[in-house]
């Protein structure tokens, strides 16, 4: 089917900051190489997809953006609903979508070597809060960017939506998310599909970095050794096989953790948490020997986070204020030994 694209001393200490085999990430990719927000333009039958929510076929679409010169790249291209949570009708009105392209149209463009792409929507249509919260998801991406290059590379776009079914046209932020099989290609590791596996399986210095920055986040939706019934393992995290080495668990979906406090997230009622805003840390006993060197990477990025939060023009002050506020409390907890002790090491599982 035709498709169209638019389209230190620290890191001795902490050697998982890049893979030994990945290629350099500046090269990989041309879609994920900048972070400038790029304007696309996707015509679909959006009412269609809004109601019928399909998520085995795609449908036709037309995409578009604007190169540098100020041609316009117009391509073809499939498109169709994803996802569990946000595919509710009754949580998001506007689905989470998959985007489809034939890798033949996109050499020598933005999008070479792009395949399929999930894109993170808005949710509902005319919520600033929901805008807000798409920004403020693509940076926890580029945080743990920061962390580790073992980890999924995001872009922020501003899409423009034509109906081509009703008469209408809407535009707002989303997230594009790079293809799992193209971040184990980039990292020199194999996609793996199982229906579970063990925590002495996985590296255990990225799986207590990862573990702290999903309690950095806020977040608690997210197994990296079980899935949900009938799905490959695990729980909002991709599993990959590197050779000779231990498996690394990535995580993604971070619409239900603090830092983004999306109107639909709400605390797993298990954990009996006041709100997604409350942190619980969900990293391994067996890792605790890994808290310092992952509690040091942290530390040594803080200002490269921070600086990256403020960068942000997109975020409201209010939003930015609120962020600042729940990362702070982070590293004021990770800077008091008792601390560490009383929220992190007595709290694993």
């Amino acid at each position: 089917m035709p498709i169209l694209v638019r389209t230190s001393a620290l890191i001795a200490i902490f050697p998982l900051a890049l893979a030994a085999s990945a290629q350099d990430s500046k090269d990989h990719d041309p879609l994920f190489s900048r972070n400038e927000i790029l304007n696309v333009r996707i015509e679909a039958p959006f009412r269609m997809l809004a109601t019928e929510r399909p998520t085995d076929e795609y449908t036709t679409a037309k995409f578009s953006y604007t190169v540098e010169d100020g041609n316009e790249i117009v391509l073809d291209a499939g498109i169709r609903t994803r996802g569990n949570f946000r595919l509710r009708q009754e949580v998001c009105p506007f689905p989470p979508l998959r985007m489809n392209l034939e890798k033949s149209q996109t050499r020598n463009t933005l999008f070479d070597k792009q395949d399929k792409l999930k894109i993170v929507t808005h949710c509902q249509n005319n919520s600033p809060r929901y805008e807000q919260a798409i920004i403020t998801e693509y940076l926890a991406y580029r945080i743990l960017n920061l962390l580790t290059d073992i980890s999924y590379r995001a872009r922020l776009v501003r899409i423009t939506y034509v109906y081509t079914d009703v008469d209408r046209e809407l535009e707002n932020y989303a997230i594009l998310i790079e293809h799992k099989d193209r971040l184990a290609e980039r990292i020199g590791a194999e996609v793996m599909q199982v229906q579970r596996t063990s925590i002495d399986k996985l590296r255990p210095d990225h799986l207590n970095l990862v573990s702290v920055f999903q309690y950095f986040i806020g977040n608690t939706d997210y197994s990296p050794i079980a899935s949900m019934a009938g799905e490959d393992c695990c729980h909002n995290v991709s599993l990959f096989d590197v050779a000779d080495e231990a498996d690394y668990a990535v995580p993604y979906d971070f619409d239900l953790s603090g830092i983004v406090d999306a109107p639909h997230a709400f605390p797993n009622p298990r954990f009996h948490l006041r709100s997604v805003r409350q942190r619980l840390y969900r990293g391994r006993c067996a890792n605790n020997g890994q808290l310092p060197a992952s509690l040091a990477q942290f530390q040594g990025k803080r200002e490269e986070i921070e600086a990256l939060l403020n960068g942000q023009s997109e975020l409201t002050a209010a939003t930015r204020k609120s962020a600042q506020r729940f990362i702070g409390d982070f590293y004021d907890t990770i800077s008091r030994p008792k601390s560490v002790a009383r929220k992190l090491i007595k709290k694993c599982i």
